[in-house]
């Protein structure tokens, strides 16, 4: 196979050789690695695979199945390599990078919650789309939850990037250029909104921790009235004495 004519920018012309010897064994594996939790070029490979098809060198539904099945697949053996060994890892491991048994009740509650939106929503952000599944299998994500919302992942970013690398032609290098300045402003965004999410939790933790009363004063009032009670029964003259 051929690269296209057109000049590729950036990353993309780097991985033009690998897409040139392997095809589509190349986009298999690097999505499938990208999903479960090893950092590789699949975003990338993904792109240049969907250029090519759009210059007739590639099937472009070929390349979108390919890639659909495995970034399902590999944030699947994520969750089951977060599901299997990641809990065990965490109670061993975990204070040596403050990842304290409260904090993993939190991220529990967290996922219980909101593990549906972060499985959907990961795959857009480098580092998330790594560790979303070790993640949701680490916190006991049901299976059965966690699936669902993987395949919906899995279908909108391999259906956002093909149609963006197949669309982009022989534009791809303004295009690319113009995504990964927008795609850097998203995960700043993201970042900037869960900063925000975590202030607010620290803060409403802290309003409580104030309003609440203390265990300690209420247990002190109760002992001071049992002194009291006592003192008031010692002053009472003992009948037989009289």
């Amino acid at each position: 196979m051929s690269a296209p004519t057109t000049p590729l920018p950036g990353a993309l012309a780097g991985l033009a050789p690998l897409l040139d010897h392997y095809g589509y064994l190349a986009v298999a594996l690097l999505v499938l690695l990208d999903n479960c939790g090893i950092p590789v070029p699949g975003q990338t490979i993904l792109v240049l695979a969907s250029v090519y098809a759009g210059t007739g060198h590639l099937d472009f539904a070929v390349v979108v199945l390919i890639a659909f099945a495995a970034a399902a697949l590999g944030n699947s053996l994520g969750y089951l390599i977060g599901h299997t060994g990641g809990r065990a890892f965490v109670h061993r491991w975990g204070r040596y990078v403050l990842l304290t048994p409260a904090r993993m009740e939190r991220a529990d509650g967290f996922f219980a919650r909101h593990g549906g939106k972060v499985v959907t929503v990961a795959r857009f952000v480098d580092g998330l789309r790594q560790a979303n599944g070790i993640i949701a299998g680490t916190t006991e994500m049901p299976w059965r939850r966690f699936q669902p919302f993987n395949l919906l992942g899995a279908a909108l970013w391999t259906g956002v990037w093909a149609t963006f690398g197949y669309l982009a032609g022989a534009n791809i290098g303004t295009v690319y250029r113009t995504a990964i300045r927008y795609q850097l402003w998203f995960a700043v965004g993201l970042g900037l909104l869960v900063a925000a999410l975590l202030l607010r939790q620290v803060l409403r933790y802290r309003r409580r921790s104030r309003t609440d009363p203390g265990t300690d004063a209420g247990s002190g009032s109760d002992s001071d009235s049992d002194a009291g009670s006592d003192t008031d029964a010692g002053s009472d003259p003992d009948p037989d004495a009289r």
